[in-house]
This record gives C-alpha cells, structure tokens and sequence, in this order.
C-alpha cells in the first residue's frame, strides 16, 4: 500500500511525513527544500535566528522545494517569538509549528493570515486547548523524542488519548526512524508522523559531519537527559558537557544573550547549541530523540524518502523490510 498523502489546513503533501524543525540551526533550508521536494513537509527551525535570517532560509527554501510544502517551527520560549512568527507569515508561509509554550496570540496571528497553526503538544489538555484556539492539526510529541520534552509517556503510548479528544489530524513524534515505525503509528490512527533525529543525519542537514558521525555512532547507552534552562528536560548525546552538567561542575552563565523569555541559567543553551552546530560536539549539546541507535548511514533526503516509502509498502503488506 502506498503512503496516503497529509492535509492540515489549507496544504496538502504528497506523503505524511514532516521534518522535524531542528534548532539551533540544523533544519535550515536545504534540508526543508530536499524534504519538500521529495513529497514531505520541509521545517525551518527559526529559534535562534533573527527575523531577517528567517526571512532569507524561507526564501532560499522555497527557491529549491519545486512547489513543496514548507513550514516553519519556533519555541514560544524564545524572547523573539513573535517578531519571528511575524517575519514567517509575512514570507506566507504554509504552517507554523510551536512548542516550549503555549502562546494563545500565535493563533490570532496565523488565522488572521489564513496560514495553519500547529502547536506540539504532550498531553489530552493542550491538545483540547488547541484545538479550541484554532490548530489545524496537532503534533503529538512523546517523552522519546529529541530536544525539549514536554510529555511524560512516549508517543506510541500517549498517542490513543489525543485521538479521543481532539477532531483535527494528530502527527505522532518520538523515536520515528524506519517507515515501518510510520505504518504502526498511521495503523494506530495518527495521520501522519514528524521525524527529526533520522533527518538530521542526511546529507543535507545543517549539522556538521561530526554530529552526524556521532548518531550513526552512538548507543542506547549514549543517549542521557539534561535539565535545559528552558524549563524543560531535554534528550541529548553524552560528551564532556553532559557529564559536567550531570555532576554539577559546569561554570555557571556570566555573559547572558537574553535569548530566552525565562532562563534557568544552568547554563547558555544558545551557546552550547551553537557549538555543537559549529562541529564541538564535545563541548556542545547535541539534541537526539530516542531512536538514534538505529541510524547507521547518512543518506541523502531522496534516499531516505524513497527508503521510507519502500518500508512502510513492505509492512502494510505484512512483511519486513
């Protein structure tokens, strides 16, 4: 059977497939336009760009997508979320995904523009809320996924709550990796999946070849929780900064960027995010979702979506692939 294909609001793409909207600057527009063009929705990840920035990667994105979907994703925990938000709308852009936060303006903000909201959600609560604003669709994120977390059960088993108390399509995220993972989740009722981890180690991602490296590398065991300065745990790679954070010996913040509308100040996320994009992984915090320690490869976008596609035909007929 072949992939149905995904609506949420006013777009429609050819597979149900969204690339998760990876910052600090790793979805940037290659990675969005190769998603997009091979028939998913392509995310730009505009936490921690300027609005100008945001402003140039929709468009660099939408040069390169051959008429594809592209959306943006920016954390409502940004100090310059709204600005942001505003720059993508005025680029007309074709979805808004949000997460770290709940903003209720966000909503008045894209229906006003007639472009679809879509919050990431980790509970049956938000979702309703959601739903009551005006989301076109709702991104069900499990404790499994990558980066911030906001949910306490991994998606396969939060997933069934939000389908019984919402209307609008649910995508399923958290430890998405093969295309036997989207027939499960698509079999359980989501209408489509968003995946980050896997995308991140493709040829077009943003993220240096040593971040790269270090997925198709890593291990159940290398995978660890860290309490971010955003308010929220997030999954990451164990290196060096990890285990200062984890015994308390990371030098605290002395210079802050004010990126954040709340910090915790354990230490600079911007900063350490920027390392690891700039290829320290060691210094640097690398975000993963849970399913990391089956990546083995570095493909190119085509190449997984084509790969993807052939396992999801292979399960929903009974196989393996």
């Amino acid at each position: 059977m072949d992939m149905p294909s995904l609506t949420i609001g006013r777009v429609t793409s050819r597979l149900p497939i969204i690339q998760g909207g990876m910052a600090v600057r790793i979805s940037m527009a290659p990675l969005a336009a190769a998603v997009a063009k091979a028939g998913g929705i392509g995310i730009i990840a505009g936490s921690g760009l300027s609005p100008d920035e945001l402003r140039q990667e929709i468009r660099d994105a939408r040069a390169g997508a051959d008429g594809g979907v592209i959306g943006v994703n920016i954390m409502v925990a940004v100090r310059n979320f709204a600005e942001l938000v505003k720059a993508a709308i005025d680029e007309k852009i074709d979805l808004v995904i949000s997460g770290a936060g709940f903003s209720r303006d966000v909503f008045e903000w894209t229906r006003e523009a007639g472009i679809a909201m879509v919050p990431i959600v980790g509970s049956a609560r938000v979702a309703i809320l959601s739903e009551k604003f005006g989301a076109a669709a709702v991104v069900v994120e499990g404790q499994d996924a990558g980066g911030h977390l906001g949910a306490v059960l991994p998606v396969r088993e939060l997933l069934p709550s939000i389908l019984e108390a919402v209307s609008i399509p649910v995508i399923a995220a958290g430890n998405i990796i093969t295309g036997a993972d989207i027939d499960e989740l698509m079999a359980a009722g989501a209408a489509g999946v968003q995946m980050g981890t896997r995308f991140a180690a493709t040829v077009e991602s943003s993220a240096p070849d040593a971040f790269k490296q270090l997925y198709v590398d890593a291990s159940d065991d290398d995978v660890v929780l860290v309490d971010s300065p955003v308010g929220l745990p997030g999954r990451s790679l164990r290196n060096p900064l990890t285990d200062r954070l984890a015994a308390g010996i990371e030098p605290r913040i002395e210079r802050c960027v004010v990126c954040l509308k709340k910090c915790g100040k354990q230490f600079c996320i911007m900063d350490k995010l920027l390392k690891a994009q700039s290829g320290d992984v060691e210094d640097g915090l690398v975000f993963t979702g849970g399913g990391v320690a089956r990546i083995h490869d570095i493909p190119s976008v085509r190449e997984l979506m084509d790969r993807l596609v052939a396992e999801y035909r292979v399960a929903t007929e009974g196989g393996t692939a």
